[in-house]
């Protein structure tokens, strides 16, 4: 496993970028703005053999001022996903950035799939910004079933 920096062409990993946000003008505000990273795996064949590099997941942070960093998109594929890999993510987001932020900070919908995982992560919820998806999405956002309205923020300690 290895996550690297990715500095240019960012957008060839927009399959990934929608799963967590699926309306590509709304990515557009953060991409370039933010620093992105990717984690890749290696996969390998029916025999054990290693065959190549596959890009399982990404994430992308914004520096929100007043020691705030802030994830504003996370995602593992599918095949991927409950392996630990957005855990890992989380954790180098963290680690790399505890000397010169107070605060890791992540907004998203109130969904029992994914506050769940930000709480298992160390997040606690921190205010509400009420009818965000209403207003800034071009059609209603579902997520396992419930109606996204609200951006729920949460919050995790850094040890800067």
């Amino acid at each position: 496993m290895e996550i690297r920096e990715v500095t240019d062409n960012k957008k060839q990993y927009l399959p990934l970028l929608l799963l967590a946000d699926e309306q590509e003008d709304m990515i557009d505000r953060y991409l370039d703005r933010g620093t992105m990273y990717v984690l890749s795996v290696e996969e390998e064949n029916a025999e054990g053999q290693t065959m190549e590099e596959q890009v399982v997941g990404e994430c992308v942070v914004t520096d929100e001022g007043r020691g705030i960093l802030e994830i504003k998109n996370l995602a593992v594929a599918p095949a991927f996903q409950r392996r630990g890999y957005g855990q890992r993510l989380i954790d180098f987001i963290a680690e790399t950035y505890q000397n010169g932020y107070a605060i890791l900070q992540v907004g998203t919908g109130d969904s029992p799939l994914t506050i769940p995982f930000y709480e298992a992560c160390g997040f606690w919820r921190s205010h509400v910004v009420k009818d965000f998806f209403v207003k800034n999405y071009d059609h209603p956002i579902y997520e396992n079933g419930v109606l996204l309205t609200d951006m729920v923020y949460l919050r995790r300690r850094l040890a800067g």
